[in-house]
C-alpha cells in the first residue's frame, strides 16, 4: 500500500516538474506526467522479472556494447576510405546490433552461469569426477541420494531440472494418496539436499518445447552439459546408457554394498511366504535381498538354517537360492 502511494505522488511530481523545466504551459505538465508514468510502468515490469536476469542483461548489454566499440575501432583502424565512411554511417547500427545480441545471449546463457567450474582458472579444465550430477524424480523420492551425499561419496555440483521439480509439485497434488505422500518426501529431501553446508543442489531452470516424457528431457539435458543423470529407474538407465550418457544408479550402488554369500555359506531365514515354484518358500534378509528356499514351503512361519546354492543380481535386486540345511 505505501508502495503505491509513493508511486502516485511520483507520478503527481512529474507534470510540476514538467511545467517548471520544460515549458510552462500544459504540453511541459503533460510530458513530465507521461515521462513519469512511463518511469512507474518500467518499475512495474521490471519488479516481475528475476534479480539474476537483471544482473545477466545488464552485464550483456555493457560486453555488448565493448564489443561493438572494439569492431568499430578495429575497421576504422584499416585505414579504408570506404569501410570510414560506412562505419561513420552506420555506427549507431552496429553498435546497438552488438548490446542487443549481447543482451539476449546473456539471458539465453544466463542459468549456465552455476554450472560453471568455480576453479576453472586454477585447474585448467574440470575433473571427471566432477561432473555435473542430474538428479532424476524417482532418485528424489527414493530419499538415498540425502545419505549417499551426506557420506561425501559424491563429488561435484548436483541440479534438479525445473521439469523435475514440476513433476514432483503435480505427483504431490495428486488425487493417489500414495503418490502424494511420496512426492511430498521427495519435496522434503530436496529441502534436505540444499540445507546441507557442503553440498551444491540448485534448481536448474531448462526445460524442452515439445517434448512431454521427463526421461527424454534428462537425457538431452545431460547430453547438452555433459552430465551425469542419478536415478533408480531401470528403464530410465537402459535408454541413457544407449544414448552415451553415463547414469549412477543408486539400486547398483546398494546391490554392490549388500554382503556376498558364496555357494555353501550358510545363513538363518525366516520362512515368509510360499514361492511360485512347487514346494518353494521364501525369506527376506534385513536389506531386502530375496532369498528363495527349495523344500521351504513346509517351514512358512519358522526360522531355519539354511545353505546357499546361487545367487543373480540386477539392477532391480538381488535374489539367493538356498536349501534348508
Amino acid at each position: 500500500m505505501i508502495l503505491w502511494i509513493i508511486r502516485a505522488c511520483v507520478v503527481l511530481i512529474g507534470p510540476v516538474i514538467g511545467y517548471f523545466q520544460v515549458s510552462r504551459d500544459l504540453k511541459g505538465a503533460l510530458l513530465g506526467f507521461v515521462i513519469f508514468a512511463a518511469l512507474i510502468g518500467i518499475e512495474l515490469l521490471v519488479g516481475k522479472v528475476p534479480l539474476d536476469t537483471l544482473v545477466a542483461a545488464g552485464i550483456g548489454v555493457v560486453l555488448g556494447f565493448v564489443v561493438g566499440y572494439l569492431v568499430e575501432y578495429g575497421l576504422i583502424s584499416l585505414g579504408n576510405d570506404r569501410l570510414i565512411e560506412l562505419m561513420s554511417k552506420h555506427s549507431l547500427l552496429i553498435k546497438s546490433s552488438f548490446v542487443v545480441l549481447g543482451f539476449l545471449v546473456a539471458i539465453r546463457k544466463k542459468e549456465e552461469v552455476d554450472l560453471l567450474d568455480k576453479n576453472i582458472l586454477k585447474t585448467g579444465a574440470k575433473k571427471s569426477g566432477e561432473k555435473v550430477k542430474i538428479l532424476d524424480t524417482s532418485v528424489i523420492i527414493d530419499g538415498r541420494i540425502a545419505d549417499i551425499s551426506e557420506t561425501k561419496f559424491l563429488d561435484g555440483p548436483m541440479i534438479i531440472p525445473s521439469f523435475v521439480l514440476a513433476e514432483l509439485h503435480k505427483l504431490a497434488d495428486s488425487s493417489d494418496s500414495n503418490k502424494r505422500v511420496r512426492a511430498r518426501r521427495g519435496l522434503e529431501i530436496m529441502r534436505k539436499l540444499q540445507d546441507e553446508p557442503n553440498t551444491s543442489v540448485k534448481v536448474y531452470d531448462k526445460d524442452y518445447a515439445g517434448v512431454k516424457e521427463v526421461d527424454t528431457k534428462l537425457v538431452m539435458l545431460a547430453k547438452e552439459i555433459d552430465g551425469t543423470v542419478l536415478t533408480t529407474d531401470f528403464n530410465l538407465n537402459k535408454i541413457a546408457s544407449l544414448q552415451g550418457v553415463i547414469v549412477l544408479n543408486v539400486n547398483d550402488l546398494a546391490n554392490s554394498l549388500k554382503p556376498i554369500y558364496l555357494p555353501g555359506e550358510t545363513m538363518n531365514v525366516f520362512v515368509v511366504k510360499e514361492g511360485k515354484e512347487h514346494d518353494q518358500g521364501v525369506g527376506y534378509l534385513d536389506d531386502g535381498t530375496m532369498i528363495v528356499i527349495e523344500d521351504g514351503r513346509r517351514h512358512i512361519g519358522k526360522k531355519i538354517d539354511v545353505v546357499v546354492t546361487s545367487a543373480l543380481q540386477t539392477s532391480a535386486g538381488r535374489m539367493i537360492f538356498t536349501r534348508p540345511r
